[in-house]
């Protein structure tokens, strides 16, 4: 699996968006009011309004189900299970250390 994305939250999505303009260049594609698809980042990115964390590494796989169980088996702790949103399916784990990641498929 590769890194495919990462994903930022906000608690100021519109001046998050904004900074990432000015400063990177980089274009949006809004999803509803509280999310933004990053465009022109040099990999696939997002902003989500939210309490500010770390941002999430996403990893991109053929296979979600593999991917899911062996994540699992390699230790990680499941914090979200299989489920679907617009462009496809993921799952979110913690590894070990604490890590927050994700891993989905297209469609």
């Amino acid at each position: 699996m590769k890194i495919d994305y990462v994903e930022f939250t906000s608690p100021k999505l519109e001046e998050t968006q904004s900074f990432f303009a000015k400063a990177f260049g980089w274009d949006f594609i809004d999803y509803g009011p509280d999310y933004r698809d990053i465009q022109k980042a040099g990999t696939g990115g997002g902003i989500e309004r939210g309490t500010l964390t770390a941002p999430l590494i996403v990893l991109k796989t053929d296979d979600l189900e593999v991917a899911f169980e062996t994540v699992k088996s390699a230790g990680a702790t499941i914090t979200a299970e299989i489920y679907a949103f617009p462009g496809g399916r993921r799952f979110e784990f913690t590894e070990p250390g604490g890590t927050k990641m994700a891993v989905w498929v297209e469609g």
